[in-house]
């Protein structure tokens, strides 16, 4: 048994945890004890190795609930994921410079504050022969879902429309990788999720669920507990507008990746290559309907990627450390789940406080990025060790891939 049992002190709510070998900080335990306390829990909580605490839930965390949903445990970053495709291209096909390999996907795919010129609008409106074909295609059903979703709560539409944000990869740490695996072949990957929509989404049905918790007189271990059940009038609503977000995110990944390899194919120094070998596209915050230990609940996955026997899924590490393409082992006792990334051990503010810019350089040796001030809070030391992590879960994944990144470009 590769995992902790944990319960609260007064009996309410079971914790099943992947973190041997791994730092579990008492914050995040406390918050994990919340959730578990909740009385839709289906059977337990599975923490992954991870786990560190965040806002409205812990992140790495599966709450598996009957007939109910928390949305501040999905959060504001719905649908947020990683997508990687293994390329033809081989370690020596890459020139010896890469600083014009970065420069061509900050010019390809709008990152940080900047819209998203290449992903097909500008000032005039959005222009569809910068489009790709099959996020066009997609488009229309998520235009008309999202139109559904704006006329019944229409604050989720204030500011931009999401078409403006199509192919665009955010802030924080979200980023695009170059990539390579143990053979020397060369991936492209990136982790984004539903952009300022997802956000609007979520910080809207979020206060929603407050206030009905206010209105039915419902006390909560903590407000971010806030929850829709099944049956009421804003479940529907909320399943149907983070349903929609999470398909929104799934597709920004896939315009991005078609966005970014179209721009790295007219790049003159490199071979023609093909792109028709593995691929990965996969959610890490998230709820879906699942079937486990025969019943029907939702699963929400805060910092956590579904691991059924036989799914690919994407295990990131830091700037400066490896990556993993993985296999799900079909672990019932962690609702078929495995951890997200690497998981922090200390807060942004934190990491800028105690790293400087020359720790910066030192730890991201060898990986063309920014080597500047303002991605400290992104410095591999901020982050748990990634092979501590990926040992704490080898009941839950087999490792397919191990990459290291050659060319790291941050929201």
């Amino acid at each position: 048994m590769n995992f902790d049992i944990l319960s609260n002190p007064d009996g309410k709510g079971l914790i099943k945890a992947w973190t041997k070998g791994v730092p579990f900080e008492p914050e995040a335990l406390a918050q994990v004890r919340n959730a578990a306390s909740m009385p839709f829990i289906h059977k337990w909580v599975a923490v992954m190795p991870d786990v560190h605490k965040g806002i409205g839930a812990t992140v790495g965390s599966v709450i598996p609930t009957k007939n109910a949903i928390i949305p501040a445990a999905v959060g504001v970053d719905i649908g947020c994921g990683m997508m990687a495709v293994q390329t033809s291209l081989d370690a020596n096909d890459l020139p010896d410079d890469l600083k014009k390999i970065r420069t061509i996907i900050e010019e390809a795919c709008p990152h940080g504050f900047n819209t998203s010129r290449r992903a097909g609008h500008n000032k005039g409106g959005w222009n569809e022969n910068k489009v790709p074909t099959v996020v066009k295609e997609k488009w229309t059903e998520l235009d008309s879902g999202f139109k559904r979703i704006a006329e019944k709560h229409p604050k989720v539409s204030v500011n931009k429309h999401p078409i403006t944000q199509v192919g665009s990869l955010g802030g924080g740490n979200h980023f695009i990788e170059i990539c390579l695996d143990e053979a020397d072949r060369v991936w492209i990957m990136l982790h984004s999720g539903s952009r300022g929509v997802g956000n609007r989404i979520g910080r809207y049905f979020i206060e929603l669920a407050r206030k009905d918790m206010e209105k039915w007189m419902i006390n909560l271990p903590d407000r971010d507990l806030a929850y829709f059940p099944e049956g009421t009038d804003h479940f529907d609503d909320y399943f149907a507008a983070v349903s929609w977000a999470q398909d929104y995110a799934r597709a920004n990944r896939e315009s991005m990746m078609l966005n970014l390899i179209d721009a790295l194919r007219k790049y003159s120094s490199l071979p023609e290559f093909t792109t028709n070998k593995m691929a990965v596209n996969c959610h890490h915050n998230y709820v879906e309907r699942e079937n486990h230990f025969g019943e029907n609940v939702f699963v929400t996955r805060k910092g956590a990627v579904r691991a059924r026997k036989g799914d690919l899924g994407i295990i990131p590490g830091s700037m400066g450390a490896r990556s993993y393409i993985v296999r799900g082992k079909g672990s019932e006792e962690s609702f078929c789940s495995c951890s997200h990334g690497a998981g922090r051990v200390m807060s942004r503010t934190a990491a800028k406080k105690k790293y400087t810019v020359k720790d910066h350089i030192k730890a991201t040796e060898g990986v063309e990025c920014r080597k500047d001030s303002a991605v400290i809070d992104e410095i591999p030391m901020a982050y748990k060790d990634i092979d501590a992590v990926m040992e704490a879960q080898k009941d839950l994944v087999d490792i397919v891939h191990t990459l290291k990144q050659v060319v790291c470009v941050k929201g």
